[in-house]
């Protein structure tokens, strides 16, 4: 098993256990693919979720210009929401769970056909 399918097993056992969602896997694997080389180092690969600099970059770099979704408040509202199902507490949010989320949140599962 390749480095890269080891880690989206574990986004895929995060999302059921923390998160309490079945993943499509074809679309994490797409939404991992699309993360490319953060999700093999240890500080780029996750998403910290009480940094105001960090979840703008996941607003910016991801939900504006990859999802090509218009900035605003029901962006803000999102990231906190899966932040909030992926648990406050939890140190280890990776970034393609978070991505994987947000993109289902949004309905933009096509960006990734």
């Amino acid at each position: 098993m390749s480095k890269r399918d080891e880690l989206i097993a574990k986004y895929a056992a995060d999302l059921k256990d923390k998160c309490g969602v079945t993943p499509n896997m074809d679309l994490l694997t797409k939404v991992t693919i699309g993360c490319g080389p953060s999700i093999y180092n240890a500080d780029s690969s996750t998403v910290s979720g009480t940094s105001k600099s960090e979840l703008d970059t996941v607003k910016n770099n991801f939900l504006i210009k990859k999802l090509g979704l218009k900035d605003g408040p029901e962006l803000d509202k999102a990231i906190d929401a899966v932040i909030e199902k992926y648990g406050r507490s939890n140190k280890n949010k990776y970034r393609a769970v978070v991505y994987y989320l947000l993109t289902v949140h949004f309905k933009k599962e096509s960006v990734y056909k």
